[in-house]
């Protein structure tokens, strides 16, 4: 399971037109989904994610995790993460779940997410999304969990 996790002070998600998740501050998940993952996959990338500290304090060290600061999370599916590009100029999604154990397992995590935190945002799986954001910092991270 791959985990792109970028800070940000704002974050949201538009579908036909229409705003169906936001957040202040916080992070934006794009969540991959591989083959091999499981939701024991799921609940390892939710922990390392809730405990992960990307913040700053006062000194401007990262020290603070998101439940510290009481941000809000952004889920948004994205297979494309899954892509192999070692070969040729076309991508790869071998390794990307099939839609049907995607949906499944981003809706475990969300599910699960929503338990461990209270501001969880999620956009439409599989939808046509745009994504709108102001990364702070810039500050991103890649976490793969297997």
């Amino acid at each position: 399971m791959l985990g792109l996790l970028q800070r940000v002070s704002t974050a949201s998600v538009t579908v036909d037109n229409a705003i169906v998740g936001k957040i202040d501050q916080g992070i934006l998940l794009l969540l991959g989904i591989q083959k091999n993952d499981t939701p024991e996959t799921a609940d390892k990338l939710i922990d390392k994610i809730l405990a992960y500290r990307l913040f700053s304090d006062e000194n401007h060290k990262m020290n603070y995790n998101l439940q510290q600061i009481a941000g809000g999370i952004l889920v948004v599916s994205q297979f494309t993460l899954a892509a192999d590009t070692n070969k040729g100029l076309r991508p790869s999604f071998s390794s990307a779940a099939p839609p049907a154990q995607a949906k499944e397992l981003y809706d475990y995590l969300v599910e699960q997410l929503r338990r461990k935190h209270p501001i969880v945002e999620t956009g439409i799986f599989a939808a046509d999304m745009k994504v709108a954001l102001v990364n702070d910092g810039p500050v991103t991270f890649m976490l793969e969990m297997q």
